[in-house]
């Protein structure tokens, strides 16, 4: 019984992070207020993923259990993060090109 607990528990370690696209096809066809509601969603990406690289449960139980498991959820959450980056480069550079004038 506690073998298959562990198993479970240790089945579960592994967090998932949202991957974003960088650039998607219809990107061009947004308008300033899509574009900066595409920042709030990557912001939102951003916190979910320094939250998995961080102290939490699944990762806790990782190491605890397979610790592999905790390196792969902070290289996933990383990779994560990184794309975040990126995309909110090419949006900015897109509300630049379209002359989107950011609200106070």
């Amino acid at each position: 019984m506690a073998a298959s607990a562990a198993a479970a528990v240790a089945l579960t370690a592994c967090t998932t992070t949202e991957k974003v696209a960088v650039q998607q096809p219809s990107d061009f066809n947004l308008t300033c207020s899509q574009i900066e509601g595409e920042f709030s969603e990557l912001d939102y990406i951003m916190d979910d993923a320094s939250g998995d690289k961080g102290v939490n449960t699944a990762n806790v139980a990782a190491v605890l259990f397979f610790w592999p498991a905790a390196v792969g959820n902070y290289m996933n959450a990383g990779e994560a993060e990184k794309l975040v980056e990126r995309r909110r480069a090419h949006l900015v550079d897109l509300y630049q090109k379209k002359g989107c004038v950011a609200a106070d």
